[in-house]
């Protein structure tokens, strides 16, 4: 338990119809200080996109969640955002928003690993 540090996350979903508020996750984005480890991990699922709505254009959101992921690695195409700190890259893109591409609200754990715990809480909730 010694070597384990803490890290936050937040699930990413898609919200077709922001008014329904009915939604589906599509990505989860962790932070840990310790491990100075911001990640992102998504995919869109196109049949549970089709079965919420024909109305979203699927390679529009893989462009935001793109952007996501550039902020994520402090990228130079990744904008003033992406030259934040760590923490605040990660406050900002999983601030609350009322837009199509939402996040739940963030979620504490332990690791030793934060890519493996990224990995295991996509699978768990995302595929």
């Amino acid at each position: 338990m010694q070597d384990k540090v803490t890290f936050e996350y937040a699930i990413i979903r898609i919200v077709p119809k922001v008014e329904r508020e009915e939604f589906f996750n599509v990505g989860v984005i962790l932070f840990s200080k310790r491990k100075k480890f911001l990640g992102i991990k998504y995919k869109i699922d196109p049949i549970k996109l089709n079965a919420f709505t024909d109305e979203l254009d699927i390679d529009d959101l893989n462009e935001h969640l793109k952007a996501w992921e550039l902020i994520c690695d402090g990228h130079p195409n990744g904008g003033a955002i992406g030259q934040f700190e760590l923490s605040d890259r990660f406050r900002w893109l999983a601030a609350p928003k009322s837009t199509i591409m939402q996040c739940s609200k963030t979620h504490p754990g332990l690791c030793d690993d934060a890519q493996k715990a990224l990995d295991t809480i996509f699978n768990n909730y995302v595929l």
